[in-house]
């Protein structure tokens, strides 16, 4: 396909890593024009760019800068969060652009610290991301002695240039959310925030604080090299610019993807990740991380891969994290494995979600092994509906929401393990108790 890569041209380029060859390929030309522009200025050309967060929420990234309160400058510091808390099941990318690429992360952090006046960016590293964040210093040392950024202690340079520190999580999912990152980088548990106030107004320390994902960072250089127009002209409608895709599941080619906002779900399972392996039937697609609702086959046609369509669709674009179900997969023991995740991951700070994903939890385990009723679904669904919009946070919905996707459009499955003790019809040639075996072997692992 033939288009401008904004986020993975350095991908595959020998010693990428490096400052020297990142630089040789038009690396900092961003930032060196973004820091001869006024920083309100910076920020009406992402907002012209028509950039939206990449972490999930899809809000447009320069009217988010432009909340921090122009009275809280120089009153109090204000504050960059980079959100490499990378832990949405189905999603990778933000760990390749951190160690493919590291100085367009760097660069892209530079350039936000400019637009929001901040003069400490904190990169928070998932807990697993021990190599990754290895890289990533190496390459922030790099920038730090070419006088590009002050060092974490706040020396060097001319005393105007923000610094970059990192810092690692210790692997909790619930960190991932802006506000829960903000507890855990004070050095609190990472309990979500009741907003409003919002972390532009009241972020970290008490101060004002812009928390951006890493890919929506990495998309900055580009903007400020190009221009917002040629950045634009990329994608569709109200959802502009390049995206990348993270596939997993029984393809043929999976992996991750750049592609324009717009571009056709079914080529992209079919063209770039070359269908269904081994010539079994598509059954099912999670397009945005597990979090959101399932398509059907049959809904997956004519899906293009934007916020807008996906929402019309009936699910969400999410993190992008495409998650490929063929016709051997079985949507009960699918759906216990999200609520296995997603009970662990629980904060526990609201008990919707702490009860809730728990319960949820128990009640699919049992239905997976054939050992449920079919009440029990409808005892699913009421939980669902207890959950939905009743926390401080969405971790709650992210179970909600497949618990009523999966249930509603594959009815007939779960119907089945409560009336039979298993969908032996999904997996041919295995019977009703083999599945229900091979189930709770695979539960209790």
């Amino acid at each position: 396909m033939d288009f401008e890569r904004v986020l993975t041209a350095n991908f595959g380029v020998e010693n990428s890593r490096a400052l020297s060859v990142y630089a040789g390929r038009g690396g900092y030309e961003g930032l060196a024009k973004a820091r001869a522009m006024d920083p309100d200025a910076v920020t009406e050309e992402v907002k012209k760019s028509g950039l939206r967060g990449r972490g999930g929420a899809g809000f447009p990234t320069g009217m988010k800068w432009s909340f921090v309160p122009k009275a809280a400058i120089p009153a109090k510091p204000v504050y960059l969060c980079v959100n490499a808390d990378e832990s949405e099941p189905g999603t990778f990318k933000d760990r390749y652009l951190l160690d493919l690429d590291p100085h367009l992360v760097i660069e892209g952090t530079l350039i936000a610290a400019h637009a929001i006046r901040a003069m400490t960016a904190f990169v928070y590293f998932r807990g697993e991301f021990k190599n990754v964040k290895g890289v990533f210093d190496a390459a922030v040392r790099e920038a730090e002695e070419k006088g590009l950024a002050a060092r974490a202690d706040g020396t060097g340079g001319d005393g105007a240039l923000p610094r970059i520190v990192t810092i690692r999580g210790a692997g909790a999912y619930i960190c991932g959310e802006e506000t829960g990152l903000i507890e855990s980088l004070e050095g609190k548990r990472g309990f979500p925030r009741i907003k409003p106030p919002f972390p532009a107004v009241v972020g970290a320390f008490g101060s004002p604080t812009i928390v951006n994902n890493v890919e929506t960072i990495a998309a900055l250089p580009f903007i400020l090299r190009n221009g917002a127009a040629r950045y634009a002209a990329l994608g569709t409608g109200k959802s502009l610019g390049t995206k990348l895709f993270c596939v997993s599941g029984p393809v043929e080619n999976p992996g991750l993807f750049e592609r324009p906002l717009g571009y056709p779900l079914r080529s992209l399972l079919e063209s770039d990740c070359g269908g269904v392996r081994g010539g079994r039937k598509l059954k099912a697609v999670v397009p945005g991380g597990s979090s959101v609702p399932v398509l059907t086959a049959a809904e997956v046609e004519g899906v293009l891969l934007d916020y807008e369509s996906l929402a019309a669709a009936g699910s969400m674009l999410g993190s992008a994290g495409i998650i490929v179900m063929d016709d051997s997969t079985c949507m009960v023991a699918a759906l216990t494995n999200l609520a296995r995740f997603y009970s662990h991951e629980s904060c526990g700070q609201c008990s919707p979600c702490r009860e809730g994903t728990g319960w949820a939890h128990r009640i699919l385990k049992r239905l997976v092994v054939g050992k449920g009723e079919e009440k029990d679904l409808e005892i699913l669904c009421s939980i669902s509906r207890n959950m939905r919009g009743k926390t401080i946070c969405v971790l709650a919905d992210a179970l909600a929401m497949p618990i009523d996707s999966y249930v509603a459009k594959f009815r007939s499955e779960f119907e089945a393990h409560a009336r039979d003790g298993g969908c032996a019809g999904v997996h041919p040639g295995r019977s009703i108790s083999d599945l229900a075996g091979a189930q709770a072997e695979a539960a209790a692992s």
